[in-house]
Formats: C-alpha cells, sequence, structure tokens
C-alpha cells in the first residue's frame, strides 16, 4: 500500500476486495480478494492511457468514463473508436468552435475603441494563414529510406521544410515501439532524431505494447487523420488510408482534399 501510495497520491485505498479510486480522475478499480498485496500494473496502465489521451486534448472525464466502461486493458484503437462514438472532441477544438460575438456599429462611426491600433493586411502574422501539419512519420521514415531502412533523417527534412515556410503547427506520429534499439530486420538510421523532436513537442509516439511476449500495436493512421481532421490540417503521407474512406464518410471526403504526398529528391 506505501509503494501504490508513493506512485499515484491521489489514490484512496479501500479494504481488499473492494477496490481503489483516482479522486483526481474519478476512475475506479478492483482489487483482488486473494491477494494482500496491491498490483501497480493496473494503475501504471490507467495513468499511460489518461495521459496519452490528455495530450490529443481530450478531457479526463471523458476519457475516463470510456475506460470505465471498456475496461483498463481495452485497446488504445477502442478507447479512440468510442471517445469518435461519443463525439467528444478535444478541448482545444471546442474553444476554437465558439462563435465570435459580431458587434454592431452606427454607418459613419469607428468600431475600435480609443488607443487600439487597427491590423492591416500586410500585417498580419503569415503563420495565421497556414494549416497545421499532421506528418505520417512511419510512412515518411520509410519512403527516405527506400522501404529498407527507417531513416529519421527523413522525418526532419519534412519538418524543417514545413518551418522554412512558417508553418507553427506540426505534429509527427510514430509507433513507440520505434524508440526500441534497432535490429537486422528493422533497421533504423539517425534515431536520435527522434528523442529530439520529441523533446520540441513536435513528435507523439502512438501506445504499443507486449502481451505474451507478442507486440501489440495501435492503429497510429487512425491518430493521424482523426488529429489532422480536428485541427482542420493537413496530412502529409504517400498513403491514401483506404480502409479510413471507406470506415467514415467525413473522413472520406477530408483524406481526398487534404491528403499532401511528396517525393525525396537528392536528399531533400
Amino acid at each position: 500500500c506505501v509503494l501504490l501510495f508513493l506512485i499515484s497520491p491521489s489514490l484512496k485505498l479501500m479494504p481488499v476486495g473492494q477496490g481503489w479510486e483516482d479522486r483526481s480522475s474519478g476512475f475506479k478499480g478492483t482489487l483482488p480478494p486473494h491477494s494482500g498485496e496491491v498490483s501497480t500494473a493496473g494503475v501504471e496502465v490507467h495513468q499511460s492511457k489518461l495521459d496519452f489521451f490528455c495530450k490529443l486534448g481530450y478531457g479526463k472525464q471523458d476519457i475516463c468514463k470510456v475506460l470505465e466502461n471498456l475496461g483498463q486493458e481495452a485497446l488504445e484503437d477502442d478507447v479512440l473508436k468510442e471517445l469518435i462514438r461519443m463525439g467528444s472532441k478535444p478541448q482545444a477544438l471546442e474553444s476554437q468552435a465558439q462563435p465570435s460575438t459580431l458587434k454592431l456599429v452606427a454607418r459613419g462611426s469607428s468600431s475600435t475603441t480609443p488607443g487600439s491600433k487597427w491590423l492591416g493586411e500586410g500585417e498580419r502574422d503569415s503563420s495565421d494563414y497556414l494549416r497545421p501539419i499532421v506528418i505520417d512519420g512511419s510512412n515518411v521514415a520509410m519512403s527516405h529510406g527506400n522501404k529498407e531502412v527507417f531513416s529519421c533523417w527523413g522525418i526532419q527534412l519534412a519538418v524543417d521544410w514545413f518551418r522554412e515556410r512558417g508553418h507553427t503547427y506540426i505534429k509527427v506520429f510514430v509507433p513507440l515501439w520505434r524508440k526500441e534499439p534497432p535490429r537486422q530486420e528493422r533497421p533504423i538510421a539517425d534515431q536520435h532524431i527522434l528523442e529530439e523532436l520529441e523533446k520540441q513537442s513536435i513528435l507523439v509516439y502512438t501506445p504499443s505494447r507486449k502481451v505474451k511476449g507478442k507486440r501489440v500495436v495501435c492503429y497510429d493512421d487512425r491518430y493521424i487523420v482523426k488529429v489532422a481532421y480536428e485541427k482542420d490540417g493537413v496530412i502529409v503521407s504517400n498513403d491514401n488510408y483506404r480502409d479510413l474512406q471507406n470506415e467514415n464518410p467525413e473522413w472520406k471526403w477530408f483524406i481526398e482534399q487534404r491528403l499532401l504526398m511528396y517525393s525525396f529528391v537528392s536528399n531533400r
């Protein structure tokens, strides 16, 4: 019990067999009646999923509600599907969707308040007109590595290309297992670039885990399309996401209109 408290001070412990409760999120779990020791595995899984979906902009209440319905062992893909089905939107997107109030001004009078400065079209930040960029990291890296090597340098080139043109919102999605040491059958070049981009809050790892020695990965394409759709941005990939187009009519239109394909020429 002491070990569990150190890991999550917000947990409220109850007698063995009854359960535990996370006060910060409202999530509840059940303790095994046959064991006097509290396993931290369930808490860590819950917190990991909570942190990941919070990074995508979802509220804790919606995430915990889905986890309570599906169970903490639910795959990330299933959690994301349920959030979509519930119609839950990232908080940042909801705030952007709030209609702005219009102020009516009598003809001939000025709508500006004393001391305010009119900002002309030429004085506006050019980045205001640029769409958010969501990069399919695996697709870009494998393309740069001629489909033989996961070339992280290709991801860096793509990020730099959009940065130079003034884009301020750039996200790259890569499966979590790409952080593992490279193997002969899965070579990775310039792996340190992934760590650098993660520190800059540009790269996001999609969850993966091992069950009985087998790797279980989530469907990172779903994260890519969903974030780009909700941000009203552009997807950078040579994948047409045909299965996701068939799954959601709105996504089908979005992918057809906002998919930006690319090619590398002379390492550029």
